[in-house]
C-alpha cells in the first residue's frame, strides 16, 4: 500500500522533472531568439524599410539587360554609385540576409514563402545573371541568396503539387 508520504514524494519528483524540461525548452528558445537578434544587428540590410525595399525592387525589375556582360556594358560595374547598382545591391543584400536566416533555421522557409510567394521567382531571374557574373569575377562560393531561392523553388514545387 502507498501512503501519503510516498505519493507526495512522487508528485514532487514529477514536478521537478516537468520544471527541468520546461526550463530547457525555454533556454533553447531564448538561445534561438538571441541568435536572431544578433543576426539582425549584424546584417543591417535585413532591416531595410518597406518603402526603400519596394523602390529598390521596382528599379531592379525595370533594369534591362540580357546577361552580366550586357549589364556591365549598359550600366557599368555593379559596385559603382549609380541608382541601378544601388537598387540591385540593396535587393540582393536583403535576400542574402534572409537566406542566412533561413539556412540557419532562424526563419522558417514557410514564413518567407507566405510573404513573397511565387513573386520571388521573378526577382531571382532578374538577379541571377548578375550574381553569377559577380561570383565568376570574384571567385565567390555559393551564396546564401542562392540557397534561399533554391529552397523557395522547392517550396513552390510542393505547393504546385498540392494544388494539382
Amino acid at each position: 500500500m502507498v501512503d501519503i508520504t510516498e505519493i507526495s514524494a512522487i508528485v514532487a519528483a514529477v514536478g521537478v522533472i516537468i520544471g527541468v524540461v520546461l526550463t530547457v525548452l525555454e533556454l533553447r528558445h531564448l538561445r534561438g531568439q538571441r541568435q536572431t537578434d544578433l543576426l539582425v544587428r549584424i546584417v543591417p540590410w535585413v532591416n531595410i524599410g518597406s518603402i526603400e525595399l519596394q523602390q529598390a525592387l521596382m528599379k531592379t525589375l525595370k533594369t534591362e539587360y540580357k546577361d552580366y556582360d550586357d549589364f556591365v556594358k549598359r550600366y557599368g560595374e555593379l559596385h559603382s554609385e549609380k541608382p541601378e547598382q544601388a537598387a540591385i545591391l540593396a535587393v540582393a543584400n536583403y535576400f542574402e540576409g534572409i537566406g542566412i536566416l533561413v539556412r540557419r533555421k532562424l526563419v522558417d522557409i514557410d514564413l518567407v514563402y507566405d510573404f513573397w510567394g511565387p513573386d520571388i521567382n521573378a526577382i531571382w531571374e532578374k538577379l541571377k545573371p548578375i550574381i553569377e557574373g559577380e561570383k565568376r569575377k570574384w571567385n565567390y562560393p555559393t551564396l546564401n541568396i542562392e540557397y534561399l531561392f533554391d529552397e523557395m523553388k522547392k517550396k513552390e514545387q510542393k505547393f504546385q503539387k498540392t494544388r494539382a
